[in-house]
């Protein structure tokens, strides 16, 4: 009998994916879930129902490190944003299918499932990964067997199959945001019902009283709130609860997915838009205009290729070389005031700074001004001569 590794969640998909693995396919399913950030309900969990189900054995892969260390922290010092929000969901897949491809490797596995479906996101994302990695087969039961979600609860059913926990909405959720779609949220016209968030408040039960704080950086990425030193994982945490109680990160979008199909998301990311916001914050205090235009065509590039789930990629690497050189500067403080949904920059300082207030006052005598005149007179000259050549009527 063949052996395969299912990347397990637990929820309605991987659960039929199971049962599916071992009687449709015949093979020996071993499960794994890798945590990256989500409640403990999610980790505990699939191991139960992996239990239930009669896998041969379930892996609990604790990734919150690496995914804080060397896939968030990547993302802040390129400012990674997809159509508008923090990537999240996408920034960990590829995490999680490189554990699994480890897993089966060591325990020598002919293939590896998953429990996409053919119309999300996650099916490139997985398997480009996969096959980055490994020679195993991939199998994805509910897209091969063109499954609908009334079929999938149908099969759980009839097989006694435990469905997930009463849950209205297909949610995501790791160290870096919360994805929240599905039901009533298809309808692009209806509001996001309360309950649907978790992580943030709302602006009008957000306190009264702003909240004042400094972030400190080195080499682009956060070391310190309030002159408290953290811990990758604990600073996302932290961030997410600070900028979370006041109402900060809750993102409403129409997204275009990999297929083209147009889907209504919604996000809540408020450590992510706090910590991307500070340190845009100090790259323009410490950065070239040239590097700070340069940067937005990167952020650009390096959120499309997370975004569409080509982690391995080369050129990914290629700008990470070029961000971790750009990033060596920026270190330094900045300060912020959040209230009511909003965050305020209220001051930037770094050792690498290139503002010089003696330069820019209006009260400079040392500068000459008549020495202007020359570079302002031809300043704009084509455009002066297209005036002239072209509107001369």
């Amino acid at each position: 009998m063949e052996k395969v590794v299912l990347a397990f969640s637990g929820g309605l998909d991987t659960s039929v994916c199971v049962k599916l693995l071992q009687e449709k396919y015949n093979m020996e399913v071993i499960t794994a879930c890798v945590d990256v950030g989500q409640p403990e309900i999610e980790i505990i969990r699939p191991a139960q129902v992996a239990n239930k189900l009669g896998v041969k054995k379930h892996y609990t892969i604790d990734a919150k490190d690496e995914f804080a260390e060397e896939f968030i922290f990547r993302a802040i010092k390129a400012n990674a944003m997809y159509e508008g929000y923090p990537l999240s969901t996408s920034l960990a897949r590829p995490l999680i299918a490189m554990k699994i491809v480890e897993l089966a490797e060591k325990v020598k596995a002919d293939a590896i499932a998953h429990g996409c479906t053919g119309k999300g996101n996650d099916q490139f994302r997985f398997e480009s990964t996969i096959r980055s990695g490994s020679l195993c087969s991939i199998i994805a039961p509910v897209r091969d067997l063109s499954l609908t979600r009334t079929e999938e609860i149908a099969y759980a059913n009839e097989n006694n199959i435990p469905l997930p926990y009463d849950k209205e909405y297909s949610i995501d959720e790791n160290l870096w945001g919360r994805s929240i779609e599905g039901d009533v949220l298809e309808d692009p016209m209806v509001e996001t019902p309360e309950k649907a968030f978790e992580w943030t408040v709302s602006t009008e039960n957000a306190p009264e009283k702003a909240q004042f704080l400094d972030i400190t950086f080195e080499n682009g990425v956060p070391v310190a709130i309030d002159s408290i030193k953290m811990g990758a994982v604990e600073m996302v945490t932290e961030c997410n609860s600070i900028a979370g109680s006041h109402g900060i990160g809750r993102i409403d979008i129409i997204e275009n997915r990999i297929i083209g199909l147009k889907s209504r998301e919604n996000y809540e990311t408020p450590g992510a838009v706090l910590l991307l916001t500070a340190h845009k914050a100090l790259e323009q205090l410490v950065l070239s205009r040239e590097e700070l235009r340069f940067a937005e065509t990167i952020t650009q590039t390096y959120s499309d290729i997370v975004y569409k789930g080509i982690w391995h990629e080369p050129l990914r690497e290629d700008l990470d070389c070029a961000i971790d050189n750009m990033q060596k500067r920026v270190t330094g403080l900045v300060r912020l005031k959040l209230h009511k949904g909003s965050i305020k920059i209220l001051g930037r300082e770094s050792i690498f700074s290139l503002y010089s207030e003696e330069a820019v006052t209006f009260e400079d005598k040392e500068t000459d001004q008549r020495e202007m005149a020359g570079m302002v007179k031809n300043y704009a000259l084509q455009a002066a001569c297209y005036q002239r050549v072209c509107k001369k009527d």
